[in-house]
């Protein structure tokens, strides 16, 4: 294929704006699936991304279509990407295999937060953006008023923006011969030394690792010797391949296209993210630019309900790292829970992702503790610490000071709502950065907010305040200083270490007075009393306590006086203080959620 006639190219959307249907009508356009092979969210293949509507992993699919214009036959490579925040770094990966992108704005909703999120990210890259109006066909539709407001809060020409339908397929051949005349073609060298972009990994339990690539110069041949320029590990190319969009087997891969290839590779720490791949005879000097260690923002404790189910965790979890390298995890011991592990995720949807597939794919049944971020402590002798588990947390006479990770979170909502989401904002510690009016009455907000404060609750908080019409990005910005304390929760004097939590101090007394009172309500009654405490060292901040089951032990006294029933009531006191100093409280599993749910 010559090189002039190839088009790579991505798909931009907010989460719900129709991105995996549009892809699904290019499909039909270009003739790639039969009827009998056509469904719905062709290149979404696991369960969990059709039910809720999401990319999970990056696809590229090659489409062969002939120019109704021009009568040429070109090359499309589709690179269908994840659209949420939490893979921001395959997302600007995927983008940097691309030489265009497609910006599909919903025509009733308008521009959200995580479309713009992603727009920035293509254009810091110099990719050509190519304005889509999707969904031009339901009643609501706004076409004029969303048109100026990618004008307004993006900043490009919108006024050819395209309508299209991706239900019904209307516009869509005019959109694919708009992307051939506006995208440009790839512009790498065939005659250079081969630099090819790892722009998603996978493992398959037949070929090992296998690889997503974009060819930038040179060319990959089967049976050719590649070295990964950042793992520096060396394989042979056993297979090489193309999706169009079933797996098709090929003999090379040229300068400019997009394929897949096996090399027999055991380990998916070799083939990392945005790394670059060059033959090992003829190497390149330079890596291409973009690369980044992939690191985790979110951590949470996993525990299987039954402790006989470790071992099965553990297994679950190795697997689950050779299709996801970003999960970071290792073993923890809780005297509440026992055995289990800590887990490191990229953010708060990759960590319900993960969760939910190791439930799934591996039948488990797992309890999760709160989910906490990175701290960094200094501590007075001058070193500093990272700490993501409460229970690591050190003694407050040894810190110097803590400082806790704060992002910039872009939020998208109606001026209606605008009174309630500033005063959650600010109730979440946030420090306003700009406000801005958009074309309607759409509001466009940017907020500096602690991440420990939005891991939990915030998102459902902010789409309860805006009726649903609120939407929201983060990106990571810095670390800031803290006033930060650790909340044990004991209870009748033994600490529950998978329920500390480590809080701003301003809000510690309310959080303490809140755990304390949902405990009371989910801890059943013994026959002894129960003191639930929340302390900060060894200061008590809140306390509740379940009363006694009482046994009548007067019921058999049918007769006698007062001081015969004094005499049992007095024994059974006594009884109740031995039991108390021995007895063990049962917590049930919903206890280690409450946190979770504190405000509900």
């Amino acid at each position: 294929m010559n090189q002039a006639n190839i088009r790579n190219f991505s798909i931009i959307a907010h989460i719900d704006h129709g991105k995996s249907t549009l892809a699904d009508r290019i499909l039909d356009v270009t003739e790639a699936v039969t009827s009998r092979e056509k469904k719905e969210q062709m290149l979404d293949s696991m369960d969990i991304e059709r039910e809720r509507g999401i990319t999970v992993k990056s696809r590229s699919v090659r489409l062969k279509y002939v120019s109704k214009v021009d009568g040429q036959e070109y090359q499309l490579n589709l690179i269908d990407t994840p659209g949420h925040v939490d893979f921001h770094y395959e997302v600007s990966r995927s983008l940097a295999a691309c030489e265009g992108a497609l910006l599909v704005v919903d025509a009733s909703q308008g521009v959200e937060a995580q479309t713009v999120a992603h727009v920035y990210t293509a254009v810091a890259g110099n990719i050509e953006i190519v304005p889509v109006i999707n969904k031009v066909d339901l009643p609501t539709a706004e076409s004029e008023r969303v048109r100026q407001e990618i004008e307004e809060i993006i900043g490009i020409d919108a006024s050819d923006a395209l309508l299209v339908s991706g239900k019904s397929g209307l516009g869509v051949p005019d959109l694919i011969e708009a992307l051939i005349k506006k995208i440009p073609p790839p512009s790498g060298n065939p005659d250079a030394p081969l630099k090819a972009l790892l722009f998603d990994s996978w493992f398959d339990a037949y070929q090992g690792v296998v690889i997503q690539v974009r060819v930038v110069d040179g060319r990959i041949t089967k049976g050719s010797k590649i070295k990964f320029m950042q793992s520096k590990a060396v394989y042979e190319v056993d297979t090489l391949g193309i999706y169009d969009p079933f797996p098709k087997a090929i003999k090379s891969l040229e300068t400019g296209q997009v394929g897949f290839l096996a090399a027999s590779i055991k380990s998916i720490t070799d083939a990392k993210v945005g790394d670059t791949i060059t033959d090992f005879h003829n190497p390149a000097t330079e890596p291409l630019p973009g690369f980044e260690e992939v690191k985790p923002f979110v951590f949470s404790g996993l525990y299987p309900t039954d402790a006989e189910d470790y071992a099965s965790l553990r297994d679950a979890l190795d697997k689950l790292k050779l299709n996801d390298a970003a999960i970071s995890y290792e073993p923890e011991t809780s005297a509440a829970l026992g055995f289990g592990f800590r887990v490191g995720y990229l953010g708060l949807l990759h960590m319900e992702i993960v969760q939910d597939r190791l439930e799934r794919e591996f039948s488990l049944d797992l309890v999760t503790t709160a989910p906490t971020v990175v701290f960094k402590i200094e501590l007075k002798n001058g070193d500093v610490i990272q700490v993501d588990n409460p229970a690591n947390f050190p003694s407050v006479g040894d810190i110097e000071s803590i400082r806790e990770p704060l992002v910039l979170a872009t939020i998208h909502t109606m001026k209606e709502f605008l009174g309630a989401t500033l005063a959650l904002c600010e109730e979440k510690r946030g420090r306003q950065k700009s406000l801005d009016f958009h074309s309607g009455n759409r509001v466009r907000l940017e907020y500096y907010l602690p991440l420990n404060e939005i891991v939990i609750d915030f998102f459902d908080k902010l789409k309860s305040v805006t009726k649903g019409y609120g939407s929201f990005d983060y990106e990571f910005s810095d670390y800031q200083i803290a006033d930060l304390v650790k909340i044990d929760l004991k209870i009748n004097g033994d600490p529950v270490d998978a329920l500390s939590a480590i809080v701003h101090r301003e809000n510690s007394f309310y959080y303490g007075r809140k755990l304390t009172e949902k405990m009371k309500d989910l801890i059943d009654r013994h026959m002894f009393e129960i003191a639930i405490q929340a302390t900060i060292g060894a200061k008590v901040i809140a306390r509740s306590t379940v009363k006694a089951l009482r046994k009548n032990v007067t019921a058999k006294c049918y007769g006698g006086d007062m001081s015969r029933k004094r005499k049992l009531l007095e024994k059974q006191k006594e009884g109740k203080k031995r039991m108390k100093q021995v007895g063990s409280v049962r917590i049930p599993q919903d206890a280690f959620l409450a946190a979770l749910k504190l405000d509900k």
